[in-house]
């Protein structure tokens, strides 16, 4: 049997809305967006970004959550389509797509906020208590119910996620000071010069992007914010700084459960992130455990064919080492170490893969050597080349992060563009 805690916060979760908020570009990605949204961006050898959040919801006991999309959406609905039309409709239970569609205004969204407002009629038709809002486009698990339970027993009117960072990577968020209930009582978008945590001066709070609201406090918020000339409609540059003198706007610390320490969050913003956050996984005990069957990370899946690794003379062994080899790999004669292969990838003899990220349906042909890399879908290797070792010269034909990482699309091989992957 359930305990009191636990029936309270399921109780909350059936009457809460969850917003993600997948409508972004993601330039900082460079050419892994060209075709897709960030969300819809592929990771972990099997997932898509976009799984993270919606898992998070799912296993939180949210079963009614909407997905706000815009930015080159095909396939990210397409494979919203594909993998999260299980749940019962009849129950009440749903993962809606809310495209950019001007119900209210005659313009697509123009911020975070006016991508909830311009849906303000749909909201009000499904009649939650509560409404959370959340990125689309970040990698961690999360459980949204302790967390909505924290707004309702603190009284607030808005909650807002939150992590500690080092003060450089705090100029990229809107950071926050708070008192000593936790209630936030200043708020600075992407500031120049983070303030520091009091006890802590080289770590700053920042926000995670995550609200949960009082319905009614969100609606009237919303709009008067598009009722107020100059605003960018944004929660982080508008909603928030307006708020936190007048209502009650708490903070909620994400730690974890067991340790008490700052929990697993990685923003996948930039190649060389992405790249890094990727290659954590194949780690002995990576702190993202894709393993742990209490927290699945739900995704659309293919029916493929184990992985197969064929030959096995000494100038010619298929293996792979300290790597992830997904379902629908052949790697025929050819070694790859310190890497994360996604379904469907062909890896010829005599070729090696290392410190790479390889996404679906790439082939890869002989004598190659691949070095630091991150080679995107569909992507067709010819024989003999050499991508990572040389980086002025895979400046000249490809994307050198940085880092050093080296982005490879089929359109930079010489490949007709695809509109959506």
């Amino acid at each position: 049997m359930k305990s009191q805690s636990q029936r309270f916060v399921s109780r909350i979760t059936r009457d809460t809305l969850a917003l993600i908020l997948a409508g972004g570009r993601g330039s900082r990605l460079k050419q892994l967006t060209l075709w897709r949204a960030k969300p819809a961006v592929p990771f972990g050898g099997k997932f898509r970004i976009i799984d993270f959040p919606l898992s998070n919801c799912i296993n939180s006991g949210i079963r009614q959550v909407g997905v706000l999309t815009q930015y080159k959406s095909h396939s990210l609905i397409q494979h919203i389509q594909r993998g999260w039309g299980f749940l019962r409709g009849e129950f009440g239970e749903f993962v809606e797509l809310l495209p950019a569609q001007q119900r209210i205004e005659t313009s697509w969204y123009e911020g975070t906020a006016d991508a909830v407002y311009q849906n303000l009629d749909i909201i009000r038709d499904h009649d939650p208590g509560y409404v959370l809002i959340l990125a689309g486009d970040h990698i961690y698990k999360m459980d949204y119910g302790d967390m909505i339970a924290y707004h309702v027993e603190s009284g607030a009117d808005m909650t807002v996620g939150c992590l500690e960072v080092d003060l450089e990577t705090a100029r990229g968020f809107g950071v926050m000071a708070v008192d000593g209930d936790g209630r936030v009582r200043q708020f600075t978008e992407k500031p120049a010069q983070p303030q520091s945590i009091p006890d802590k001066p080289d770590k700053a709070l920042a926000s995670m992007g995550i609200y949960v609201f009082n319905t009614r406090f969100l609606f009237e918020q919303l709009i008067k914010d598009a009722d107020t000339p100059g605003s960018s409609h944004d929660f982080g540059k508008d909603i928030i700084p307006n708020v936190i003198k007048s209502y009650r706007v708490m903070a909620y610390p994400f730690r974890d459960v067991q340790t008490g320490s700052q929990a697993y969050w990685r923003d996948v913003g930039t190649i060389d992130s992405y790249w890094q956050a990727n290659l954590e996984l194949i780690g002995v005990t990576p702190e993202l455990n894709l393993y742990d069957m209490d927290w699945p990370i739900w995704t659309y899946q293919e029916q493929l064919p184990p992985a197969k690794f064929v030959f096995d003379d000494d100038d010619r062994r298929g293996m792979a080492v300290d790597s992830m080899v997904s379902g629908g790999c052949i790697i025929s004669g050819a070694l790859v170490r310190h890497s994360l292969l996604f379904s469907n990838v062909i890896v010829n003899s005599f070729s090696q893969v290392t410190d790479s990220v390889v996404l679906p349906d790439v082939e890869i042909g002989r004598h190659c050597r691949i070095h630091k890399a991150v080679i995107d879908k569909g992507c067709r290797i010819p024989e003999g080349m050499v991508i990572g070792e040389d980086p002025v010269e895979d400046a000249k034909r490809f994307h050198v992060s940085e880092g050093g990482v080296t982005v490879v699309t089929p359109e930079m091989l010489g490949s007709m563009p695809r509109y959506a992957r």
